[in-house]
Protein backbone atom coordinates (compact mmCIF):
# COMPACT_ATOMS: atom_id res chain seq x y z
CA UNK A 1 0.00 0.00 0.00
CA UNK A 2 1.29 3.43 -0.91
CA UNK A 3 1.95 5.84 1.95
CA UNK A 4 1.79 9.47 0.89
CA UNK A 5 4.24 12.10 2.06
CA UNK A 6 4.37 15.79 1.12
CA UNK A 7 7.18 15.35 -1.41
CA UNK A 8 5.30 12.52 -3.12
CA UNK A 9 2.06 14.51 -3.04
CA UNK A 10 3.86 17.58 -4.36
CA UNK A 11 5.32 15.58 -7.26
CA UNK A 12 1.91 14.11 -7.98
CA UNK A 13 0.37 17.58 -7.88
CA UNK A 14 2.95 18.80 -10.42
CA UNK A 15 2.06 15.94 -12.76
CA UNK A 16 -1.63 16.84 -12.57
CA UNK A 17 -1.24 20.46 -13.64
CA UNK A 18 -1.78 19.52 -17.26
CA UNK A 19 -4.13 16.60 -16.64
CA UNK A 20 -7.59 18.15 -16.82
CA UNK A 21 -9.20 14.76 -17.30
CA UNK A 22 -8.13 13.45 -13.90
CA UNK A 23 -9.31 16.63 -12.19
CA UNK A 24 -12.72 16.15 -13.74
CA UNK A 25 -12.86 12.68 -12.15
CA UNK A 26 -13.58 14.38 -8.85
CA UNK A 27 -16.86 15.66 -10.28
CA UNK A 28 -17.98 12.13 -11.16
CA UNK A 29 -19.61 9.71 -8.71
CA UNK A 30 -17.01 8.36 -6.30
CA UNK A 31 -18.44 4.89 -6.78
CA UNK A 32 -16.29 4.89 -9.92
CA UNK A 33 -13.31 4.54 -7.59
CA UNK A 34 -14.64 1.35 -5.98
CA UNK A 35 -14.00 -1.00 -8.85
CA UNK A 36 -12.29 -4.34 -8.57
CA UNK A 37 -8.79 -2.84 -8.52
CA UNK A 38 -9.37 -1.20 -5.14
CA UNK A 39 -10.78 -4.40 -3.69
CA UNK A 40 -7.76 -6.27 -5.02
CA UNK A 41 -5.45 -3.71 -3.41
CA UNK A 42 -7.21 -4.19 -0.07
CA UNK A 43 -6.78 -7.95 -0.32
CA UNK A 44 -3.06 -7.49 -0.91
CA UNK A 45 -2.69 -5.80 2.48
CA UNK A 46 -4.96 -8.27 4.29
CA UNK A 47 -8.03 -6.05 4.34
CA UNK A 48 -11.55 -6.15 2.99
CA UNK A 49 -14.93 -4.42 3.16
CA UNK A 50 -17.95 -6.59 3.75
CA UNK A 51 -20.45 -6.61 0.86
CA UNK A 52 -23.21 -5.45 3.21
CA UNK A 53 -21.18 -2.48 4.45
CA UNK A 54 -20.15 -1.60 0.89
CA UNK A 55 -23.72 -1.79 -0.36
CA UNK A 56 -24.93 0.49 2.43
CA UNK A 57 -22.21 3.05 1.77
CA UNK A 58 -22.93 3.06 -1.96
CA UNK A 59 -26.68 3.42 -1.43
CA UNK A 60 -26.26 6.36 0.96
CA UNK A 61 -23.72 7.96 -1.33
CA UNK A 62 -25.86 7.69 -4.47
CA UNK A 63 -28.78 9.32 -2.67
CA UNK A 64 -26.59 12.31 -1.76
CA UNK A 65 -25.01 12.44 -5.20
CA UNK A 66 -28.42 12.33 -6.87
CA UNK A 67 -29.62 15.26 -4.78
CA UNK A 68 -26.47 17.22 -5.58
CA UNK A 69 -26.92 16.54 -9.30
CA UNK A 70 -30.55 17.64 -9.22
CA UNK A 71 -29.53 20.88 -7.50
CA UNK A 72 -26.93 21.47 -10.18
CA UNK A 73 -29.48 20.93 -13.01
CA UNK A 74 -31.80 23.59 -11.54
CA UNK A 75 -28.87 25.93 -10.82
CA UNK A 76 -29.32 25.66 -7.06
CA UNK A 77 -26.02 26.45 -5.36
CA UNK A 78 -25.16 23.62 -2.93
CA UNK A 79 -24.58 24.40 0.72
CA UNK A 80 -21.23 23.28 2.17
CA UNK A 81 -18.79 24.33 4.86
CA UNK A 82 -15.06 23.80 4.62
CA UNK A 83 -12.46 26.47 5.28
CA UNK A 84 -10.65 25.60 2.04
CA UNK A 85 -13.76 26.82 0.21
CA UNK A 86 -14.77 29.67 2.52
CA UNK A 87 -14.26 32.44 -0.05
CA UNK A 88 -17.42 33.77 -1.76
CA UNK A 89 -15.78 32.85 -5.09
CA UNK A 90 -16.62 29.21 -4.36
CA UNK A 91 -20.26 29.93 -3.56
CA UNK A 92 -21.19 32.58 -6.12
CA UNK A 93 -20.73 30.41 -9.21
CA UNK A 94 -22.69 27.19 -9.64
CA UNK A 95 -19.88 25.29 -11.39
CA UNK A 96 -17.28 26.07 -8.73
CA UNK A 97 -19.77 25.37 -5.94
CA UNK A 98 -20.65 22.04 -7.52
CA UNK A 99 -16.96 21.23 -7.94
CA UNK A 100 -16.29 21.83 -4.23
CA UNK A 101 -19.46 20.09 -3.06
CA UNK A 102 -18.89 17.00 -5.20
CA UNK A 103 -15.26 16.80 -4.07
CA UNK A 104 -16.32 16.98 -0.43
CA UNK A 105 -19.00 14.34 -0.99
CA UNK A 106 -16.55 12.02 -2.74
CA UNK A 107 -14.00 12.56 0.03
CA UNK A 108 -16.55 11.68 2.71
CA UNK A 109 -17.46 8.52 0.82
CA UNK A 110 -13.84 7.40 0.40
CA UNK A 111 -13.08 8.13 4.06
CA UNK A 112 -16.20 6.18 5.06
CA UNK A 113 -14.87 3.29 2.99
CA UNK A 114 -11.56 3.52 4.83
CA UNK A 115 -13.41 3.43 8.15
CA UNK A 116 -15.38 0.36 7.03
CA UNK A 117 -12.27 -1.66 6.20
CA UNK A 118 -11.96 -4.91 8.10
CA UNK A 119 -8.29 -5.38 9.00
CA UNK A 120 -5.89 -5.15 11.95
CA UNK A 121 -5.99 -1.66 13.48
CA UNK A 122 -2.50 -0.70 12.30
CA UNK A 123 -3.45 -1.60 8.71
CA UNK A 124 -6.73 0.33 9.00
CA UNK A 125 -4.82 3.35 10.32
CA UNK A 126 -2.45 3.25 7.35
CA UNK A 127 -5.35 2.98 4.91
CA UNK A 128 -7.16 5.92 6.54
CA UNK A 129 -3.99 8.00 6.43
CA UNK A 130 -3.25 7.18 2.78
CA UNK A 131 -6.83 7.98 1.72
CA UNK A 132 -6.75 11.26 3.66
CA UNK A 133 -3.45 12.24 2.04
CA UNK A 134 -4.75 11.40 -1.44
CA UNK A 135 -8.03 13.28 -1.06
CA UNK A 136 -6.31 16.30 0.47
CA UNK A 137 -3.90 16.41 -2.47
CA UNK A 138 -6.68 16.30 -5.05
CA UNK A 139 -8.77 19.16 -3.69
CA UNK A 140 -9.97 21.49 -6.48
CA UNK A 141 -8.51 24.34 -4.41
CA UNK A 142 -5.04 23.00 -5.29
CA UNK A 143 -5.31 23.58 -9.05
CA UNK A 144 -5.50 26.77 -11.07
CA UNK A 145 -8.09 25.37 -13.49
CA UNK A 146 -10.52 24.67 -10.63
CA UNK A 147 -9.66 27.40 -8.11
CA UNK A 148 -11.83 30.52 -8.69
CA UNK A 149 -9.87 32.58 -6.14
CA UNK A 150 -6.64 32.01 -8.05
CA UNK A 151 -8.38 32.70 -11.35
CA UNK A 152 -9.77 36.01 -10.06
CA UNK A 153 -6.31 36.95 -8.83
CA UNK A 154 -4.86 36.10 -12.24
CA UNK A 155 -7.32 38.38 -14.04
CA UNK A 156 -7.05 41.18 -11.49
CA UNK A 157 -3.23 41.22 -11.63
CA UNK A 158 -3.14 40.82 -15.43
CA UNK A 159 -1.09 37.66 -15.11
CA UNK A 160 1.42 38.94 -12.53
CA UNK A 161 0.13 36.61 -9.80
CA UNK A 162 0.81 33.56 -11.96
CA UNK A 163 4.25 34.80 -12.96
CA UNK A 164 5.16 35.41 -9.32
CA UNK A 165 3.68 32.07 -8.30
CA UNK A 166 5.76 30.21 -10.87
CA UNK A 167 8.86 32.09 -9.73
CA UNK A 168 8.19 31.15 -6.10
CA UNK A 169 7.50 27.54 -7.05
CA UNK A 170 10.80 27.28 -8.94
CA UNK A 171 12.66 28.80 -5.97
CA UNK A 172 11.06 26.26 -3.63
CA UNK A 173 11.96 23.42 -5.97
CA UNK A 174 15.58 24.55 -5.67
CA UNK A 175 15.27 24.51 -1.86
CA UNK A 176 13.49 21.16 -1.89
CA UNK A 177 10.66 22.37 0.35
CA UNK A 178 7.66 24.67 0.36
CA UNK A 179 8.19 28.12 1.91
CA UNK A 180 5.81 28.63 4.80
CA UNK A 181 7.10 32.02 5.92
CA UNK A 182 9.33 34.86 4.80
CA UNK A 183 12.60 33.34 5.97
CA UNK A 184 14.53 36.52 5.16
CA UNK A 185 12.70 38.25 8.03
CA UNK A 186 14.49 36.20 10.69
CA UNK A 187 18.03 35.45 11.77
CA UNK A 188 19.07 33.24 14.67
CA UNK A 189 20.67 35.44 17.31
CA UNK A 190 19.28 38.66 15.84
CA UNK A 191 15.50 38.41 16.31
CA UNK A 192 15.00 34.78 17.35
CA UNK A 193 17.02 32.99 20.05
CA UNK A 194 17.98 36.34 21.57
CA UNK A 195 17.99 35.66 25.32
CA UNK A 196 21.30 36.90 26.68
CA UNK A 197 23.69 34.16 27.70
CA UNK A 198 27.05 32.51 27.17
CA UNK A 199 28.28 29.21 25.76
CA UNK A 200 30.53 27.75 28.48
CA UNK A 201 31.14 24.22 27.17
CA UNK A 202 31.04 22.31 23.93
CA UNK A 203 31.75 18.82 22.67
CA UNK A 204 30.82 16.99 19.49
CA UNK A 205 27.20 16.57 20.61
CA UNK A 206 26.19 19.88 22.18
CA UNK A 207 26.99 23.31 23.47
CA UNK A 208 25.94 24.25 27.00
CA UNK A 209 24.47 27.74 27.33
CA UNK A 210 24.30 29.56 30.66
CA UNK A 211 21.79 32.42 30.53
CA UNK A 212 22.44 35.80 32.11
CA UNK A 213 20.33 36.43 35.24
CA UNK A 214 17.64 39.13 35.07
CA UNK A 215 17.14 39.24 38.83
CA UNK A 216 19.51 40.14 41.65
CA UNK A 217 18.88 36.82 43.37
CA UNK A 218 18.22 33.37 41.94
CA UNK A 219 17.08 30.02 43.26
CA UNK A 220 20.08 28.07 44.48
CA UNK A 221 19.18 25.00 42.39
CA UNK A 222 19.64 25.80 38.69
CA UNK A 223 17.35 24.66 35.88
CA UNK A 224 18.79 22.52 33.07
CA UNK A 225 16.68 22.52 29.91
CA UNK A 226 17.06 19.64 27.44
CA UNK A 227 15.21 20.40 24.18
CA UNK A 228 14.52 17.84 21.44
CA UNK A 229 17.43 16.97 19.18
CA UNK A 230 15.16 16.56 16.15
CA UNK A 231 14.90 20.32 15.77
CA UNK A 232 16.54 23.50 17.07
CA UNK A 233 16.35 24.55 20.73
CA UNK A 234 15.05 28.03 20.01
CA UNK A 235 11.44 26.88 19.95
CA UNK A 236 11.96 27.57 23.66
CA UNK A 237 13.45 31.00 22.91
CA UNK A 238 11.72 32.44 19.87
CA UNK A 239 11.31 36.11 20.77
CA UNK A 240 11.34 37.81 24.19
CA UNK A 241 7.55 37.93 24.48
CA UNK A 242 7.07 34.18 23.87
CA UNK A 243 10.33 32.73 25.20
CA UNK A 244 10.09 29.91 27.75
CA UNK A 245 13.77 30.48 28.51
CA UNK A 246 13.36 34.18 29.26
CA UNK A 247 10.27 33.49 31.37
CA UNK A 248 12.20 31.05 33.56
CA UNK A 249 15.08 33.53 33.91
CA UNK A 250 12.62 36.29 34.85
CA UNK A 251 11.21 34.01 37.57
CA UNK A 252 14.61 33.99 39.25
CA UNK A 253 16.07 30.72 37.97
CA UNK A 254 19.67 30.15 36.93
CA UNK A 255 18.99 28.60 33.54
CA UNK A 256 21.28 26.31 31.55
CA UNK A 257 20.31 24.84 28.18
CA UNK A 258 21.61 22.11 25.87
CA UNK A 259 22.03 23.27 22.26
CA UNK A 260 22.39 20.09 20.20
CA UNK A 261 24.74 19.93 17.24
CA UNK A 262 23.22 19.59 13.77
CA UNK A 263 24.88 16.29 12.75
CA UNK A 264 27.05 15.96 9.67
CA UNK A 265 29.16 13.03 8.45
CA UNK A 266 31.44 13.42 11.47
CA UNK A 267 28.52 12.25 13.63
CA UNK A 268 27.35 9.42 11.36
CA UNK A 269 28.37 6.81 13.98
CA UNK A 270 26.82 8.49 17.03
CA UNK A 271 24.47 6.27 19.04
CA UNK A 272 21.63 6.72 21.52
CA UNK A 273 24.12 5.80 24.26
CA UNK A 274 26.27 8.75 23.18
CA UNK A 275 23.34 11.15 23.44
CA UNK A 276 22.69 9.91 26.96
CA UNK A 277 26.28 9.66 28.25
CA UNK A 278 28.07 12.46 26.41
CA UNK A 279 24.95 14.58 26.04
CA UNK A 280 22.42 14.67 28.87
CA UNK A 281 24.55 13.12 31.64
CA UNK A 282 27.52 15.32 30.77
CA UNK A 283 25.27 18.40 30.87
CA UNK A 284 23.84 17.38 34.26
CA UNK A 285 27.30 16.95 35.74
CA UNK A 286 28.48 20.25 34.29
CA UNK A 287 25.56 22.18 35.80
CA UNK A 288 26.13 20.50 39.16
CA UNK A 289 29.81 21.43 39.07
CA UNK A 290 29.34 25.01 37.91
CA UNK A 291 26.51 25.75 40.34
CA UNK A 292 28.13 23.75 43.19
CA UNK A 293 24.76 22.15 43.82
CA UNK A 294 24.26 18.44 44.40
CA UNK A 295 20.72 18.69 43.07
CA UNK A 296 19.40 20.66 40.09
CA UNK A 297 16.02 20.95 38.38
CA UNK A 298 15.66 18.92 35.19
CA UNK A 299 13.55 19.85 32.16
CA UNK A 300 12.83 17.99 28.94
CA UNK A 301 10.65 18.87 25.95
CA UNK A 302 9.42 16.20 23.52
CA UNK A 303 12.35 13.90 22.63
CA UNK A 304 14.43 15.94 25.07
CA UNK A 305 12.15 14.64 27.81
CA UNK A 306 12.78 11.05 26.71
CA UNK A 307 16.52 11.74 26.67
CA UNK A 308 16.76 13.33 30.13
CA UNK A 309 14.47 10.68 31.65
CA UNK A 310 16.67 7.92 30.23
CA UNK A 311 19.75 9.73 31.55
CA UNK A 312 18.25 10.00 35.03
CA UNK A 313 17.38 6.29 35.01
CA UNK A 314 20.96 5.44 34.01
CA UNK A 315 22.31 7.67 36.80
CA UNK A 316 19.90 6.09 39.29
CA UNK A 317 21.29 2.68 38.36
CA UNK A 318 24.74 4.09 39.18
CA UNK A 319 23.52 5.38 42.54
CA UNK A 320 23.25 9.03 41.47
CA UNK A 321 20.12 11.13 42.02
CA UNK A 322 21.01 14.59 40.69
CA UNK A 323 17.63 16.33 40.34
CA UNK A 324 15.27 17.80 42.89
CA UNK A 325 12.45 18.00 40.33
CA UNK A 326 11.71 17.03 36.75
CA UNK A 327 9.59 18.80 34.14
CA UNK A 328 8.40 16.86 31.08
CA UNK A 329 6.60 18.75 28.32
CA UNK A 330 4.77 16.75 25.60
CA UNK A 331 7.03 13.77 26.25
CA UNK A 332 6.63 10.08 25.48
CA UNK A 333 7.94 7.48 27.92
CA UNK A 334 5.18 4.98 27.22
CA UNK A 335 4.91 4.60 23.44
CA UNK A 336 1.67 2.58 23.46
CA UNK A 337 -0.13 5.46 21.74
CA UNK A 338 1.97 7.41 19.26
CA UNK A 339 -0.96 8.91 17.40
CA UNK A 340 -0.80 9.28 13.65
CA UNK A 341 2.99 8.83 13.64
CA UNK A 342 2.28 5.14 14.08
CA UNK A 343 1.58 4.87 10.34
CA UNK A 344 5.27 5.47 9.66
CA UNK A 345 6.53 2.76 12.00
CA UNK A 346 6.43 -0.96 11.35
CA UNK A 347 8.96 -3.77 11.15
CA UNK A 348 9.49 -3.31 7.40
CA UNK A 349 10.16 0.42 7.62
CA UNK A 350 12.37 0.15 10.72
CA UNK A 351 14.39 -2.70 9.22
CA UNK A 352 14.87 -0.71 6.04
CA UNK A 353 16.28 2.22 8.04
CA UNK A 354 18.52 -0.13 10.02
CA UNK A 355 19.93 -1.66 6.86
CA UNK A 356 20.67 1.71 5.28
CA UNK A 357 21.79 3.95 8.18
CA UNK A 358 21.64 1.76 11.28
CA UNK A 359 25.41 1.37 11.60
CA UNK A 360 26.60 4.48 9.82
CA UNK A 361 24.83 7.36 8.15
CA UNK A 362 22.48 10.28 8.62
CA UNK A 363 18.74 10.75 8.52
CA UNK A 364 18.34 13.98 6.51
CA UNK A 365 16.43 16.74 8.24
CA UNK A 366 14.20 17.15 5.19
CA UNK A 367 12.91 13.60 5.71
CA UNK A 368 11.77 14.44 9.21
CA UNK A 369 10.28 17.74 8.07
CA UNK A 370 8.39 15.95 5.30
CA UNK A 371 6.99 13.42 7.77
CA UNK A 372 5.74 16.05 10.19
CA UNK A 373 4.26 18.18 7.40
CA UNK A 374 2.27 15.18 6.18
CA UNK A 375 0.50 14.99 9.54
CA UNK A 376 -1.21 18.31 8.75
CA UNK A 377 -0.94 18.41 4.98
CA UNK A 378 -3.76 20.89 4.40
CA UNK A 379 -2.20 23.40 6.81
CA UNK A 380 1.49 22.83 6.08
CA UNK A 381 1.51 21.84 2.40
CA UNK A 382 -1.58 22.63 0.34
CA UNK A 383 -2.37 25.91 2.04
CA UNK A 384 0.98 27.23 0.76
CA UNK A 385 0.61 25.64 -2.69
CA UNK A 386 -2.58 27.67 -3.06
CA UNK A 387 -1.31 30.97 -1.66
CA UNK A 388 2.32 30.93 -2.85
CA UNK A 389 1.98 29.33 -6.29
CA UNK A 390 -1.61 29.68 -7.51
CA UNK A 391 -2.21 33.18 -6.13
CA UNK A 392 1.37 34.46 -6.17
CA UNK A 393 1.18 35.71 -2.58
CA UNK A 394 4.33 36.11 -0.52
CA UNK A 395 4.46 34.16 2.75
CA UNK A 396 4.10 36.35 5.83
CA UNK A 397 6.82 36.45 8.52
CA UNK A 398 6.07 34.03 11.38
CA UNK A 399 8.77 33.07 13.89
CA UNK A 400 7.33 29.63 14.66
CA UNK A 401 7.19 28.64 10.99
CA UNK A 402 10.73 29.93 10.47
CA UNK A 403 11.82 27.57 13.25
CA UNK A 404 9.74 24.79 11.71
CA UNK A 405 11.69 25.11 8.45
CA UNK A 406 15.07 25.10 10.22
CA UNK A 407 15.42 21.31 10.30
CA UNK A 408 18.16 19.10 11.70
CA UNK A 409 19.75 15.84 10.66
CA UNK A 410 20.00 12.84 12.98
CA UNK A 411 22.75 10.23 13.29
CA UNK A 412 21.54 6.96 11.76
CA UNK A 413 22.55 4.64 14.63
CA UNK A 414 20.91 6.89 17.23
CA UNK A 415 17.72 7.28 15.19
CA UNK A 416 17.35 3.57 14.44
CA UNK A 417 17.85 2.59 18.10
CA UNK A 418 15.24 5.13 19.13
CA UNK A 419 12.80 4.03 16.42
CA UNK A 420 12.99 0.32 17.26
CA UNK A 421 13.18 0.42 21.04
CA UNK A 422 10.56 3.10 21.63
CA UNK A 423 8.10 3.52 18.76
CA UNK A 424 8.18 -0.06 17.45
CA UNK A 425 8.74 -2.23 20.52
CA UNK A 426 7.87 0.19 23.37
CA UNK A 427 10.65 -1.23 25.53
CA UNK A 428 11.71 1.92 27.38
CA UNK A 429 8.85 1.69 29.88
CA UNK A 430 9.72 -1.93 30.80
CA UNK A 431 12.04 -1.99 33.81
CA UNK A 432 15.53 -3.34 33.07
CA UNK A 433 14.65 -4.47 29.53
CA UNK A 434 17.02 -2.00 27.87
CA UNK A 435 20.66 -1.31 28.65
CA UNK A 436 21.94 2.19 27.89
CA UNK A 437 25.44 3.49 28.61
CA UNK A 438 26.24 0.26 30.46
CA UNK A 439 23.25 0.38 32.81
CA UNK A 440 19.85 -1.29 32.96
CA UNK A 441 17.14 1.33 32.44
CA UNK A 442 14.32 1.46 34.98
CA UNK A 443 12.37 4.72 34.72
CA UNK A 444 10.62 3.74 37.96
CA UNK A 445 13.82 4.59 39.80
CA UNK A 446 13.22 8.26 39.01
CA UNK A 447 11.77 9.29 42.35
CA UNK A 448 11.41 13.07 42.35
CA UNK A 449 8.53 15.57 42.11
CA UNK A 450 7.58 15.62 38.42
CA UNK A 451 5.55 18.15 36.43
CA UNK A 452 4.06 16.47 33.36
CA UNK A 453 2.42 18.58 30.65
CA UNK A 454 0.37 17.50 27.62
CA UNK A 455 -1.42 19.47 24.88
CA UNK A 456 -5.03 18.52 24.22
CA UNK A 457 -4.87 18.70 20.40
CA UNK A 458 -1.34 17.29 20.11
CA UNK A 459 -1.08 14.97 17.09
CA UNK A 460 2.56 14.05 17.76
CA UNK A 461 2.35 13.21 21.48
CA UNK A 462 -1.32 12.51 22.26
CA UNK A 463 -2.06 14.00 25.67
CA UNK A 464 -3.19 10.63 26.98
CA UNK A 465 0.26 9.28 26.10
CA UNK A 466 1.93 12.17 27.93
CA UNK A 467 -0.31 11.42 30.92
CA UNK A 468 0.93 7.81 30.87
CA UNK A 469 4.29 9.03 32.22
CA UNK A 470 2.54 9.53 35.57
CA UNK A 471 2.04 5.75 35.74
CA UNK A 472 5.75 5.10 35.16
CA UNK A 473 7.54 7.70 37.28
CA UNK A 474 7.44 7.72 41.07
CA UNK A 475 5.82 4.29 41.17
CA UNK A 476 6.05 4.09 44.94
CA UNK A 477 4.95 7.67 45.53
CA UNK A 478 2.51 8.72 42.80
CA UNK A 479 1.64 11.84 44.79
CA UNK A 480 4.91 13.38 43.59
CA UNK A 481 3.53 13.58 40.05
CA UNK A 482 1.50 16.51 38.77
CA UNK A 483 -0.23 16.62 35.40
CA UNK A 484 -1.41 19.74 33.59
CA UNK A 485 -3.27 19.69 30.27
CA UNK A 486 -3.06 22.69 27.96
CA UNK A 487 -5.19 23.67 24.99
CA UNK A 488 -3.98 23.59 21.36
CA UNK A 489 -1.26 21.44 19.82
CA UNK A 490 2.28 20.15 20.24
CA UNK A 491 4.00 23.52 19.86
CA UNK A 492 1.32 26.20 20.26
CA UNK A 493 0.15 24.59 23.50
CA UNK A 494 3.65 24.82 24.98
CA UNK A 495 4.53 28.28 23.66
CA UNK A 496 1.66 30.10 25.37
CA UNK A 497 3.01 33.02 27.43
CA UNK A 498 0.79 34.52 30.16
CA UNK A 499 0.92 38.03 28.68
CA UNK A 500 -1.02 36.84 25.62
CA UNK A 501 -3.97 35.76 27.80
CA UNK A 502 -4.82 33.06 25.28
CA UNK A 503 -6.20 29.54 25.44
CA UNK A 504 -6.77 27.60 28.66
CA UNK A 505 -5.52 24.67 30.72
CA UNK A 506 -6.91 21.95 32.99
CA UNK A 507 -5.79 20.76 36.42
CA UNK A 508 -6.83 17.92 38.70
CA UNK A 509 -4.77 16.90 41.74
CA UNK A 510 -6.33 13.44 41.70
CA UNK A 511 -4.13 11.28 39.47
CA UNK A 512 -5.40 7.83 38.56
CA UNK A 513 -4.36 5.39 35.87
CA UNK A 514 -7.05 6.54 33.41
CA UNK A 515 -6.52 9.90 31.64
CA UNK A 516 -10.16 10.27 30.59
CA UNK A 517 -11.30 9.93 34.21
CA UNK A 518 -8.73 12.56 35.15
CA UNK A 519 -10.14 14.93 32.52
CA UNK A 520 -13.73 14.41 33.68
CA UNK A 521 -12.73 15.59 37.13
CA UNK A 522 -10.43 18.39 35.95
CA UNK A 523 -11.06 22.12 36.27
CA UNK A 524 -10.54 24.40 33.28
CA UNK A 525 -8.70 27.70 33.81
CA UNK A 526 -8.38 30.59 31.38
CA UNK A 527 -4.97 31.63 30.12
CA UNK A 528 -1.48 30.13 30.28
CA UNK A 529 -0.28 27.20 32.37
CA UNK A 530 3.18 28.76 32.71
CA UNK A 531 2.49 30.37 36.15
CA UNK A 532 1.46 26.94 37.50
CA UNK A 533 4.77 25.53 36.29
CA UNK A 534 6.62 28.54 37.75
CA UNK A 535 5.08 27.76 41.15
CA UNK A 536 6.23 24.15 40.85
CA UNK A 537 9.79 25.21 39.99
CA UNK A 538 9.93 27.73 42.84
CA UNK A 539 8.82 25.03 45.27
CA UNK A 540 11.79 22.87 44.33
CA UNK A 541 14.35 25.55 43.52
CA UNK A 542 15.73 25.98 47.02
CA UNK A 543 16.51 29.23 48.80
CA UNK A 544 17.30 32.48 47.04
CA UNK A 545 20.99 33.35 46.66
CA UNK A 546 22.92 36.14 44.99
CA UNK A 547 22.91 35.81 41.20
CA UNK A 548 26.30 34.81 39.76
CA UNK A 549 28.30 37.74 38.44
CA UNK A 550 29.73 35.91 35.46
CA UNK A 551 29.10 32.66 33.62
CA UNK A 552 30.91 29.37 34.13
CA UNK A 553 33.77 28.85 36.56
CA UNK A 554 37.56 28.65 36.50
CA UNK A 555 37.50 25.53 34.33
CA UNK A 556 34.51 26.28 32.11
CA UNK A 557 34.77 29.81 30.81
CA UNK A 558 33.06 31.81 28.11
CA UNK A 559 33.46 30.38 24.61
CA UNK A 560 31.05 32.67 22.72
CA UNK A 561 27.78 34.54 23.29
CA UNK A 562 24.46 32.73 23.11
CA UNK A 563 22.91 31.29 21.04
CA UNK A 564 26.25 29.89 19.89
CA UNK A 565 27.45 28.40 16.61
CA UNK A 566 25.79 25.00 16.75
CA UNK A 567 22.24 26.28 16.45
CA UNK A 568 23.14 28.30 13.36
CA UNK A 569 24.20 25.27 11.32
CA UNK A 570 21.48 24.50 8.77
CA UNK A 571 20.60 21.15 7.29
CA UNK A 572 19.63 22.62 3.90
Amino acid sequence: MKTYDPQAMYSEWMSQLSNQGQLQDWMKPATAFTDGSIMETLKEVGAQISPAAMSKLQSEYMQEFGKLWQDFIVSKVPDFTDRRFASPDWHNHAMHAYSAASYLLNTRFLMAMAEAVEAPEKTRQKIRFAVQQMTDAMSPANFLVTNPEAQAKLIESKGESLAKGISQMLADMQKGRISQTDESAFEVGRNVATSEGTVIFENKLFQLIQYTPLTKTVHQRPLLMVPPCINKFYILDLQPENSVVRYAVEQGHAVFLVSWANPDENMADVSWDDYIEDGAIKAIHLVQEISKQKEINGFGFCVGGTIISTALAVLAARGEHPVSSLTLLTTLLDFSDTGVLDVFVDEVQVSMREQTIGKHGLLPGKDLASTFSSLRANDLVWNYVQSNYLKGESPTPFDLLYWNADSTNLPGPMFCWYLRNTYLENSLKVADKLHVAGAAVDLGKIDVPTFVYGSREDHIVPWQAAYASCNILNRKSKGKNRFVLGASGHIAGVVNPPAKKKRSYWTNDSLGTDPESWLKGATEHAGSWWPVWAGFLAEHGGKMIKAPGKPGNAEYQAIEPAPGRYVKVRAD
